[in-house]
């Protein structure tokens, strides 16, 4: 039974930081590639960070140079570190997992995605 947990969101200033994390359990954590997606109300999901098994990553236009996410193998944790937050980051943030073989990732967009966690509000004002 795979399982993400999403925790650490909450409410924070324009230009504040805040690092939100996803701990995974039930399958081979380490092959999958990792993801965070975001999704405003009455919006669709919008792409964040991927990351593959080797650390590679990709981010969406609009979080380069402000997010980073970081995986931790060895306890099956995901993070995103994001700084400089304006109002449009406000959203459910969700991490996602799929295995593509190789531990590689293939998409950045949540239909592609098999195995989502239930999210963390971030809330920017």
């Amino acid at each position: 039974h795979v399982q993400l947990v999403e925790s650490g969101g909450g409410s924070v200033q324009v230009g504040g930081s805040l690092r939100i994390s996803c701990t995974v359990s039930g399958y081979m954590y380490r092959n999958y590639c990792m993801a965070w997606n975001r999704q405003a109300p009455g919006k669709e999901y919008e792409g964040v960070a991927t990351i593959d098994s080797d650390g590679r990553t990709t981010y969406e236009d609009a979080v380069k140079g402000r997010f980073t996410i970081v995986r931790d193998n060895a306890a099956n944790t995901l993070y995103l570190e994001m700084n400089n937050l304006t109002p449009k980051d406000t959203a459910m943030y969700h991490c996602m997992a799929q295995n593509w073989g190789g531990g590689h990732c293939n998409s950045i967009h949540a239909v592609e995605y098999t195995y989502k966690g239930q999210g963390t509000q971030v809330t920017v004002s």
